[in-house]
């Protein structure tokens, strides 16, 4: 799994930025508002996601981990992929969404293209009262601290093709269970995937 690219940023256009990490380039899928920050030959870092579908492999990526928590937490969603949790960031900041579902507002929820009425009703059924509330940030340092160990767990286990729910109940449970602490380290990173993924084949 790729969690984060630190690098130079060789090209963008108006949907990608083309990062140059030791000498490979990566197409970076991200957000509107991310993409206007960035500019051929700056440094810089983004947080990333990895899609995994049948015939291709797609990256994503963010200024802010907040924006990343986000646009995993719009995917819980049944039938909300990456392609529309991204057109949501771009229509609309993480703080300004998560309003958004707080105040079951679904027509600013449906100005994102390709969500339509019936799909931003679904999003706030489904996440409000548990979706997290955001304060809008201008750099990767303005966003809260998250368990990135936990989150990459997640990730690991959604790009082997389970749901994120069951993902992130698997993962919860594994840390309970063998006590593990968190947030969690890079060490133990490995050994709660493994363990997520025998307790999630267990439960077939």
């Amino acid at each position: 799994m790729i969690g984060m690219l630190n690098g130079r940023v060789h090209a963008v256009d108006a949907s990608m930025a083309l990062i140059e990490v030791g000498g490979v380039g990566y197409e970076v899928r991200m957000p509107a508002a991310d993409l206007s920050h960035l500019h051929a030959g700056q440094d810089g870092t983004v947080y990333t996601s990895l899609s995994v579908s049948q015939d291709s492999l797609a990256l994503y990526g963010f200024l802010t981990q907040a924006s990343k928590r986000m646009f995993l937490q719009l995917q819980k969603v049944s039938g909300i992929g990456p392609r529309v949790a991204l057109s949501l960031l771009s229509t609309l900041s993480p703080s300004a969404l998560a309003k958004a579902v707080a105040d079951g507002d679904a027509a600013a929820l449906a100005r994102a293209p390709g969500l339509g009425k019936k799909g931003a009703q679904k999003i706030i059924l489904e996440l409000k009262g548990s979706i997290n509330l955001e304060p809008d940030e201008t750099s990767p340092e303005a966003a809260p601290p998250v368990d990135t160990g936990t989150a990459q767990v997640v990730e690991g286990l959604i790009s082997l093709g389970w749901h994120a729910q069951d993902a992130e109940r698997a993962v919860r449970d594994v840390v309970g269970d063998h006590d593990i602490a968190e947030p969690l380290t890079p060490q133990d990173v490995p050994r709660v995937l493994r363990l997520a993924l025998a307790a999630l084949d267990r439960g077939r």
